[in-house]
């Protein structure tokens, strides 16, 4: 019997956990999900036999430790900062690793020690990073392999409510962490590369600076910098790309109306607000707006950022709710993002009935023998419902297929590894396509890059 550690049960483990028992019988698998909230487990594994539930805390070291040691591979699904002291054990023990999270300096710093001891840490095997990272890999590898050399590389990713769930005015809901959407963009803008041209693009004019583009059957989205861009130049061997470009997916008219969010504060959490538990929703709009005697939070904000009355992004504030006196916040010394959040949730949290939806798209420029081409690339998953949703599938199910992989020794490799070699991608990849992720190519007319002036 081969023994699969599951550290962590969230939301992404659904498609996972499916997939691994559903294999179960075959691969010889018995699967342990170790949390400290067993109860979404237990559901999940529904008294299967070849499952069981532990009650485990990563940071009581000794029922850590013991876990992994009774483990033939770990995989972690835990949130990324507490990968690491996983990541040591299974280092220490020589038991091989799954995340789907970025590799942290602090992971990095263990590869000496891994390939020493013949032990794989696979990381960024999720959506993205995961998904995007071996989509866009056996493009360029078909490429260069073609005796093409990459000019441009443009990638972007989107979680988003899918179409028959989407009944508001900003075309939005939380499908993945909220915190992660208020916050996003902070720490230093974004860098990317256009034309051979390094560009900079500072956080408070981030959702002013967007590219248009179409997905087939979906229809219109917006894009927005990803922070670092640049750091893909070392990873997919980019050095001579002119333009390198990655961003994050939404439906058009977002990022203007976030925009009023940056502008006047909101989505600071570098520090916290006094006696927020008693401010109501109105109290806090207010308190980012200069003081009038006279004027109304609604007239005071219209102003300031000079918003019509019959401006669509006016409906969207007002869709949110956020001049409610009534409404508390209720949260102890809570930063503005954080309230900001709570606001956000009321409006934007997915129903029972509400599908999500995850969009991909790739956009590569190459020049072979004096002519430059172009190949577009897209996917686009739906989720089935609140348990079997297109997030949980994206993450889980590379995870899950990888980690059979590396059982069954397909993956070799030791070390801290991201999956952008052809022994991990194509496999991957291929077995992806039965569970309906797939990409569509097409070559297009080579148009170069999309000016961010829109």
């Amino acid at each position: 019997m081969r023994k699969i550690l599951i550290i962590g049960s969230g939301k992404s483990t659904s498609y996972l956990l499916k997939y691994l028992l559903d294999k179960s019988e075959e691969e010889n698998l018995f699967i342990t999900i170790g949390d400290l909230h067993i109860e979404h487990a237990q559901k999940l594994t529904n008294g299967h036999k070849k499952a069981n539930v532990i009650k485990l805390d990563v940071f009581d070291e000794n029922s850590r430790k013991t876990a992994i040691q009774n483990a033939d591979i770990v995989i972690s699904m835990l949130p990324a900062r507490f990968h690491i002291e996983v990541a040591k054990d299974c280092v220490f023990y020589g038991k091989n690793m799954v995340t789907a999270s970025y590799i942290s300096p602090e992971m990095q710093n263990l590869n000496q020690e891994a390939i020493e001891k013949g032990v794989i840490l696979m990381n960024e095997i999720g959506v993205d990073p995961g998904i995007d990272h071996m989509s866009a890999m056996q493009v360029i590898d078909k490429i260069r392999d073609d005796g093409g050399e990459i000019i441009l590389f443009e990638s972007f990713t989107g979680g988003l409510v899918a179409p028959e769930s989407d009944n508001n005015l900003w075309n939005y809901k939380f499908t993945w962490n909220p915190r992660n959407v208020v916050t996003a963009g902070q720490g230093g803008g974004a860098k990317f590369l256009q034309e051979g041209t390094y560009k900079y693009i500072p956080y408070n004019r981030l959702f002013r600076r967007t590219e248009f583009l179409d997905i087939e059957n979906f229809g219109r989205f917006e894009v927005y910098a990803n922070r670092d861009s640049l750091k893909y130049q070392t990873i997919y061997g980019l050095q001579n790309t002119k333009t390198l470009y990655r961003g994050t997916m939404r439906r058009v008219g977002f990022s203007k109306a976030w925009h009023i969010f940056v502008t006047l504060g909101m989505t600071d959490d570098s520090y916290t607000i006094d006696d927020s538990e008693n401010m109501s929703y109105r109290d806090f709009v207010n308190a980012f707006l200069p003081y009038s005697p006279t004027d109304s939070v609604e007239l005071k904000l219209r102003y300031q950022l000079k918003i019509d009355q019959d401006d669509i992004v006016w409906n969207k504030l007002i869709e949110l709710d956020i001049f409610n006196p009534n409404k508390k916040v209720n949260l102890k010394k809570a930063t503005p993002a954080q309230i900001l959040q709570k606001i956000l949730m009321d409006s934007w949290t997915l129903s029972q009935k509400d599908k999500d939806m995850i969009v991909m798209y790739h956009k590569f420029g190459y020049e072979k023998a004096g002519k430059q081409y172009q190949i577009d690339s897209n996917m686009v998953t739906i989720g089935q419902d609140q348990t079997y949703t297109a997030m949980a599938k994206t993450v889980g199910l590379p995870v899950a297929i990888a980690t059979l992989a590396i059982l069954n020794k397909a993956i070799t490799t030791p070390g801290v590894q991201l999956p952008i070699n052809k022994e991990v991608y194509t496999p991957i990849l291929k077995e992806l396509q039965n569970f309906g992720i797939t990409f569509k190519e097409k070559e297009v007319p080579y148009l170069g890059y999309n000016p961010l002036n829109h």
